[in-house]
């Protein structure tokens, strides 16, 4: 994989008090979402307006830009800025640009996304952001849904906390995308993406919150839920452990924390991938949705 120049870091954190900007930011919801504009995406970036860029991802958990005409070099490009890009091991990848993931549903080929997940969670190193951008959509439909994964541990009772405290989960590839996988790949697949764990609360790396680390696209089992809580009697812990997972799964689909996109040709979305979920609604079938995202590199969880 190629490798990058590291990117800059911003030096204000959330509690340095208001912000200036040096574009426009609108609010989508009192939780999560801002809409950025009075910024044109093909041209690059200087450090100052990256920096600012980068705090209000991490404040806002996920951006919104409208009316941005890249293509896919400058998507790329832009993508890059926030650091070193991944190359999916399943999804279709643009000819000319491996690290642009292509998602082209239709009639032929009907979308399989709408659960609530953290992209790529089963990597040793998930991702940080992704940067999503709309080819083609429906009039109506396909929108996509994101939560505010911070604000749905904050949110959890304090007993809750208490027990989910020195989890770890198991975060696998295979369940998913195994219906997408040529079986001529799979033992490759398997080989280079064995199942990880991660803590079941992760801490952001930039603003020091908690986040609740689940997701039910890809966490198989919590790796020591008997060794933290115990059982009472035979096998009776499996069925403990079952029932807090379904528990913190369904906080995803709590509105309060959620903010939901309609998109439009040539809107993007960049969204921190530690702190939210996403969901993309699939009510749309048999129209044609054409996506194109590119992800960055993160850090392991801690």
């Amino acid at each position: 994989m190629q490798a990058v120049a590291a990117a800059p870091q911003p030096t204000t954190t959330l509690a340095s008090g208001a912000e200036s900007w040096p574009f426009t930011v609108e609010r989508s919801t009192p939780s999560i979402g801002a809409e950025i504009s009075d910024i044109d995406l093909r041209k690059p970036l200087d450090d100052d307006t990256y920096l600012a860029l980068r705090r209000a991802l991490v404040k806002y958990k996920v951006l919104f830009f409208r009316d941005q005409d890249v293509t896919p070099a400058q998507h790329v490009a832009f993508a890059r800025r926030f650091g070193e890009l991944e190359i999916h091991p399943v999804f279709r990848h643009h000819p000319d640009h491996p690290e642009l993931v292509m998602f082209d549903k239709s009639g032929e080929n009907r979308g399989r996304e709408n659960i609530y997940h953290s992209d790529v969670s089963w990597r040793e190193l998930p991702a940080m952001a992704a940067i999503l951008r709309c080819v083609e959509c429906p009039e109506v439909g396909g929108d996509t849904i994101w939560v505010n994964m911070a604000q749905a541990y904050a949110n959890l009772p304090e007993d809750v906390k208490t027990r989910i405290a020195d989890l770890r989960a198991v975060h696998d590839i295979i369940p998913t995308f195994s219906v997408a996988i040529a079986p001529e790949k799979f033992e490759e697949i398997r080989r280079n993406f064995p199942p990880v764990t991660h803590p079941v609360v992760r801490t952001h790396p930039e603003s020091g919150e908690k986040i609740l680390y689940v997701n039910e696209a890809f966490v198989t089992h919590l790796a020591n839920y008997s060794q933290v809580t115990g059982f009472r009697i035979g096998s009776d812990f499996r069925l403990g452990e079952l029932d807090l997972l379904q528990y913190l799964y369904r906080q995803a689909a709590a509105p309060e924390y959620q903010v939901r996109l309609k998109w439009r040709p040539n809107t993007i979305a960049v969204w921190d991938n530690r702190s939210t979920h996403h969901y993309a609604v699939q009510d749309y079938f048999p129209a044609v949705r054409r996506m194109m995202r590119a992800t960055v590199i993160g850090d392991k969880p801690v």
